[in-house]
Formats: C-alpha cells, structure tokens, sequence
C-alpha cells in the first residue's frame, strides 16, 4: 500500500490560490502531498472590506480547508495582514503560513533607497504592513500607487494595460529600482509587467520564500502526522 499524501490547503478570495499551488509545484517535483485550493469569489474584492468582514468571511470560507488540512496556506496578503492572528488563535492545531509583502528583501537590495509596493488598500493601511515598514525600510522611500481595482480586474480577465503603463511610468519617474508584489493575483500579470519595465528595476515576489516557509512547516510537523 503506497503513502497517503499529505494535503496542504491554500485559501485566496479569488484566483490568486489556483496561481500560488500551480508556481509552488515546481518548487516540489517529488511531493508527498497534494494542493487543495479554495477561494471566496462571492465575496471578492477582500481588499476593500474592514478587517472584522475580512475575518469573517475568510473563517467561514476555508472551512472546507480546515476539516482536511493541517497545514494552510494564506495566499492572500490582506487576509494575512488582518485576520491570520485571529486564525492562528482559534484553530491552534492547524499551522497558518501566510502571505506578506517582501519589504525586507526589497529594502535589503534596493541601491536607490527607493522601492515600490503593489498592494490592496487594506493591506497598505494594516498594522502588520505598517510594522513591516516601519522594521525594514527605515530611510528608504516607499511608494504606494492606487491598486484598487486591480485584484477585481485580474479576476474578470480585464486588460490591465493602462495601469501598467501607469505603474512603470511612475516607477522611471521615481528611480525605484525594486517593485514588490504584495498581492497574489499580481502574479498574474508579473509578466506583462517584467515586460514594460528597464531591466534594472527588479520584481519581488513571494513564492520561493513560502516554499522554504511551507518545507520547515512540513519537517516540523512530520513527526506528529
């Protein structure tokens, strides 16, 4: 009789879960576990709601993920901004791993002191995003353009043409030299900005660090399976 995969849950509001589980398979070729992805799409976009609505609804939407996985994936960073605390509280037996805009690794190489972040409004405005400043890009300049709409667009399969132009537009005018993507459905459209951009402005993303965070979450908790 073969081993029974392990399953790893990943939660989004929308498609960002289906973007993360295919890019993070390649960091896993030989995987023992298999990805169980599911999202919130009645009630997108998360990144304008309040953190007590966010909560809610990504509590009563992974449930499904709960009831088969031990280990979950926030692959949403406005829901980890606000709500992962709360998650972690009151499911302690399941392992959160969770999704946060790469301001450190930005901050640590950007040569201009300047880094752009792309992110929802309540990611932006969230204590954890604001800590994360605050500890990592001390006397660099962040900006923060207007994604608003974006999360929403990706979804619906709307161009995004002119809100890339406008993003790298403004990246040239401000000499950034790094742009983070703080928001899983960007991941969608990294090549079409790769694309547009110089090539010595560089594109952060998340996805290997949460495979090296998923693989120590994996060996810490294989000897209580």
């Amino acid at each position: 009789m073969g081993v029974v995969p392990m399953t790893i849950g990943i939660f989004d509001s929308g498609k960002g879960g289906e973007i993360v589980a295919k890019q993070l398979r390649y960091f896993f070729p030989e995987r023992q576990f298999s990805f169980l992805v599911v999202n919130d799409q009645l009630h997108l976009p998360y990144g304008d709601k309040t953190p007590g609505e966010i909560a809610r609804l990504a509590d009563a939407a992974m449930q499904p993920l709960l009831e088969q996985a031990r280990i979950i994936i926030v692959a949403c960073n406005t829901v980890t901004a606000v709500a992962i605390s709360y998650l972690r509280a009151k499911y302690p037996d399941h392992s959160f791993i969770g999704f946060e805009p790469a301001i450190k690794p930005a901050a640590n190489d950007t040569k201009a002191k300047k880094i752009m972040v792309l992110a929802t409004p309540t990611t932006l405005k969230s204590a954890k995003y604001l800590a994360l400043k605050k500890r990592y890009a001390d006397g660099i300049k962040v900006i923060e353009p207007d994604c608003s709409t974006w999360a929403l667009k990706i979804e619906n399969d709307e161009s995004m043409a002119a809100d890339l132009a406008a993003v790298v537009e403004l990246a040239q005018r401000e000499n950034v030299d790094e742009i983070v993507l703080g928001c899983t459905h960007y991941l969608a459209i990294e090549k079409d900005l790769r694309a547009n951009l110089p090539s010595n402005i560089a594109i952060v993303e998340p996805i290997a660090a949460i495979a090296r965070r998923l693989t120590d979450v994996i060996r810490d908790l294989s000897p209580k399976l």
